[in-house]
Formats: C-alpha cells, sequence, structure tokens
C-alpha cells in the first residue's frame, strides 16, 4: 500500500510543479520512488529523528521483514530500507493517521528535491 501511496503523491508533486512533461513523467518519479531514493529518505528520518517511537518500530518491522524476493536493481540492504519506507507510509495512511502522513510524505519529497537541488 506504501508503493502506491508515495507514486501518487510524487506524480501529483510533479505534475503540480509543471516540471515535468508527460511523456517524462515516469522517469522523473522515479527519482523519487526508487529503492535508492527511499533507502536515503530512510537514513534521512532516522538522523533527524522525525519519526515517532510506533513509527520507527513499524519501520525496523518493514526493514526486517523477509520478502521472498531477490530485488533486481539494487542491493538487499537498499531494498529492505525503502520495503520500511513504504511499511511506514502505508500503516499511517491504512490507519487513517492523515495529518501524519501528509507530513511524513512532504519530509520525503522535499528531501528528494533537495538532493535533486530542485526549487522549493
Amino acid at each position: 500500500m506504501g508503493d502506491a501511496v508515495f507514486e501518487q503523491v510524487v506524480r501529483e508533486h510533479l505534475i503540480r510543479s509543471g516540471r515535468v512533461k508527460p511523456n517524462i513523467l515516469h522517469r522523473e518519479a522515479t527519482k523519487y520512488v526508487s529503492a535508492k531514493a527511499q533507502a536515503m529518505i530512510v537514513r534521512e528520518l532516522i538522523n533527524t529523528d522525525f519519526l515517532t517511537e510506533e513509527e520507527l518500530a513499524i519501520l525496523k518491522r518493514g526493514r526486517n521483514a523477509k520478502s521472498g524476493t531477490v530485488p533486481k536493481n539494487t542491493d538487499v540492504q537498499t531494498y529492505h530500507y525503502s520495503t520500511a519506507f513504504e511499511a511506514v507510509v502505508g500503516s499511517l495512511y491504512l490507519s487513517e493517521q492523515k495529518d501524519r502522513l501528509d507530513e511524513l510524505l512532504h519530509f520525503a519529497v522535499q528531501f528528494i528535491d533537495d538532493q535533486k537541488g530542485e526549487k522549493k
């Protein structure tokens, strides 16, 4: 669930910002939703103490969960961190914590924008 929620937010962000032509939307969205980008977001969330204790527990469970699949385009650790991010997003979405979900998603999108050198 978390990957779908984040993907939708990213695509809406890109379209509303006017920085993306329709034929390159997918390529630009990948810069946010890739395993590498999500792993970077997780590390920043941890380094800035952004997450609550409950969210951190969900993150750790998501990171340590056995997926049964082998990542295609990344290493296992990066894949686990991206899965952890999606677990937190999905949990907030499913528990209808909209305000907190919005804060987290804004943080994530802004972080990647900053990494890419995009205007705020």
